[in-house]
């Protein structure tokens, strides 16, 4: 594959990890990493293997009202079988009653491997830049 073509791949992973939670499709999101991944969200918590991490996600997601995960600013650098990148995320949590909620902002540092079905995050940190609660009574 070219770097370009390697490139694209791996911003679809990305981007299928944010469409695999906003679309609580939880099938999808596993797709996103490696079976042993490390995935280490600072305060928030850590967790290791795909099992984990899509379990968390699930249980985190099951009574929230919309989300929004969007992602910008992809730098990726593949080499051969391996790949880093940095992805930029403003992430919208709301309730159930979808009137209140959290926007999250950060970053993601992102190493990635290429396995036989693809490109896989094997290890992710997310950054917290800003939390923030959004809505609510007025």
């Amino acid at each position: 594959m070219s770097e370009y073509e390697d490139r694209q791949d791996i911003s679809e992973v990305l981007v299928r990890y944010s469409t695999g939670i906003d679309r609580r499709d939880w099938a999808l999101f596993r797709t996103v990493f490696t079976e042993d991944c490390e995935v280490d969200y600072g305060q928030i918590g850590s967790w290791r293997g795909v099992d984990a991490v899509t379990e968390f996600m699930r249980t985190s997601h099951a009574e929230a009202g919309h989300t929004l995960h969007r992602l910008t600013n992809q730098a990726i650098t593949p080499d051969g079988d391996v790949a880093e990148a940095r992805t930029y995320v403003d992430g919208l949590i709301m309730a159930s009653d979808n009137n209140s909620g959290v926007n999250a902002v950060g970053y993601y540092d992102d190493r990635l491997t290429r396995t036989p079905d693809g490109w896989r995050i094997a290890r992710r940190r997310f950054t917290v830049v800003r939390i923030s609660t959004v809505g609510g009574a007025a």
